[in-house]
């Protein structure tokens, strides 16, 4: 469910200032006083501060933002505030705390908000996954000419670059590109591990567009004809039969979204198909998360999830089965609800 609206919040996570006014940098605080809101930072940023932001007051807040904070609040004689006591170490809250005012702690406060996507936001998310498509297809043309012998760590090199754009884009992360049993790793750091004729690779990877997050993961037979495909062919039985499952496993999931389910009922389809295949213990993680500012935000599909699915979440669908030091199947999309179900991004 979306996050009732607050009056008085403050918030300092930069892609929670970006939501709230348009802009943000690595020293602000963002501030909303009945209705009326207040961007502070230092010098260096005032002047784009000014230029960027949206319906908000910029406020130079010198060397110390906490201090600028405390006086806007005292100022405002509002009786409480909501904060996310995940956005502030101890030494900041001690400073803010110090004000006579009810704090009220409110976990992912700025996520809760941002659960449901507007339909501008959901256009583009739609365009961050088109390009990232595309970033795929390139790579996967570039390991058709010249990948066999590289190491992880060079293609994922490579792949940083395709990805970026000669500087356009941003990474929605740092890339994974695993190869044979590293990708048995669901989050495998990139080693001198080479690409050989006929291995398997498995590849996770997303831009940002105008700072929206995209994210996706294919599994690939190393080949002349190398794509990224859903559809995959493999000459080792096992590794099809796993590839098989997990594709099967991801389907099963997209069928099962639906309005007014638990984001747990979503899990539980994936993880049901993987279960009965005898790989429960190898699926390691959930099957999946919200994507947007932020590459992983709130609805979490999890088994303990009790979130309920509403139109207009984004989250991805990923599903995987990991066999230790022999080799990984993961595929991953994203997905938006809409008119009740599932349309793969």
């Amino acid at each position: 469910m979306k996050i009732k609206t607050r009056l008085n919040y403050l918030l300092k996570d930069e892609n929670a200032l970006y939501y709230e006014c348009s802009f943000s940098c690595d020293n602000a605080i963002f501030v909303s006083l009945e209705n009326e809101n207040f961007f502070i930072t230092d010098s260096r940023y005032v002047s784009e501060a000014k230029e960027f932001t949206k319906n908000t007051v910029v406020i130079d807040g010198g060397r110390d933002l906490i201090k600028s904070t405390k006086e806007l609040i005292i100022n405002s004689k509002i009786k409480s505030l909501t904060i996310d006591p995940l956005e502030w170490n101890i030494d900041a809250y001690k400073k803010l705390s110090e004000i006579d005012l009810t704090f009220n702690k409110e976990l992912n406060f700025s996520q809760k908000k941002r659960m449901i996507k507007s339909d501008a936001e959901i256009k583009t998310l739609k365009k961050a996954v088109e390009l990232g498509e595309y970033a795929f297809y390139k790579f996967s043309k570039y390991l058709q000419s010249e990948g066999v012998g590289k190491s992880e760590k060079y293609l994922n090199f490579i792949l940083k670059n395709i990805l970026q754009d000669m500087g356009e884009l941003d990474l929605s992360f740092n890339p994974i590109v695993a190869i044979d049993e590293n990708s048995a790793k669901p989050h495998a750091l990139p080693s001198s591990k080479e690409l050989n004729k006929n291995s398997l690779i498995l590849v996770d990877a997303g831009v940002k567009y105008n700072r929206y997050c995209s994210d996706r993961t294919r599994t690939s037979n190393m080949s002349l004809s190398i794509d990224f495909l859903q559809t995959q062919n493999f000459t080792d039985k096992g590794k099809q039969r796993i590839y098989d499952t997990v594709l099967k496993a991801h389907d099963k999931a997209i069928e099962a979204v639906r309005v007014g389910v638990k984001a747990s009922d979503i899990d539980k389809a994936a993880r049901e198909v993987i279960d009965k295949a005898g790989f429960a213990k190898e699926f390691l993680h959930s099957t999946g998360h919200g994507v947007g500012l932020d590459i992983h935000e709130l609805p979490i599909i999890s088994k303990t999830s009790d979130t309920i699915i509403e139109e207009n979440m984004v989250f991805t669908i990923e599903p995987g089965i990991y066999l230790e030091n022999s080799f990984g199947v993961r595929i991953e999309d994203m997905i938006v609800v809409q008119d009740g179900r599932a349309e793969v991004v």
